[in-house]
């Protein structure tokens, strides 16, 4: 049955949004190629190529990992990347474009906004604090926050009964098939971007409601929605 809310034109305002953060509204893609080479070479395995790992990322970090080496060596290596990452993890850290005006936008329509993400969550954190994304969000949950993880509906369960959500839509916006899985085993409304490592067919062959190019041009919409 088709939806109604999925149309374009059916754009409205939401009771809240909750982000993806990497490949939505940070770059750290950087750093995380980075470390999980080193890990997976170190511990002598096969260095995996840049493209590949930049497609695998998304989920948690253990299932990312398992694409690489052998499933009884995963916890190994996430202890592993996660004793390393801090030192590189702001090595060509960028802010994508259009990102701070649409949470500053959404944040002067007095919407509810959190972050949910795969990263791990104390990671997740410092990120928001050293980009200052946490000055526009009331909450950003991590991996390791809880028991559940990205694309399990228990995770935006526990995530929304922290907003001041009164009903009424709740957007998901994010730049992967899981963060579109996301919002769909939890009822919300997926909008995607294509500022990760998936394109627009990708994301609507997902079932995105819609998916835009920037995140500039997610904020001119936000904008003209506003004004309503």
């Amino acid at each position: 049955m088709k939806d109604d809310r999925l149309h374009t034109s059916a754009m409205s305002r939401p009771a809240a949004v909750l982000w993806d953060l990497d490949g939505t509204l940070i770059d750290q893609t950087q750093g995380i190629i980075s470390c999980f080479q080193t890990v997976i070479r170190s511990m002598g395995f096969p260095e995996p190529d840049s493209h590949r790992i930049r497609r695998s990322l998304g989920g948690p970090l253990p299932e990312s990992m398992a694409l690489f080496i052998p499933s009884d060596r995963v916890t190994e290596a996430v202890q592993h990347f996660r004793a390393h990452f801090p030192s590189i993890m702001m090595d060509g850290l960028l802010l994508l474009d259009g990102g701070m005006a649409c949470l500053e936008r959404l944040s002067k329509m007095g919407i509810p906004q959190a972050i949910l993400t795969n990263k791990h969550g104390p990671t997740a954190r410092q990120v928001c604090e050293s980009t200052r994304i946490s000055q526009w969000i009331q909450l950003c949950v991590g991996n390791g926050d809880t028991a559940w993880s990205k694309p399990e509906a228990q995770l935006v369960a526990h995530t929304l009964e922290q907003l001041p959500v009164e009903g009424g839509p709740v957007w998901m916006i994010g730049d992967s098939p899981t963060d579109v899985q996301t919002a769909l085993n939890a009822d919300l409304i997926p909008y995607a971007v294509t500022t990760g490592a998936h394109s627009p067919a990708e994301l609507r062959a997902a079932g995105a409601a819609d998916v835009f190019e920037s995140l500039s041009e997610l904020q001119a919409r936000l904008q003209a929605l506003s004004s309503v």
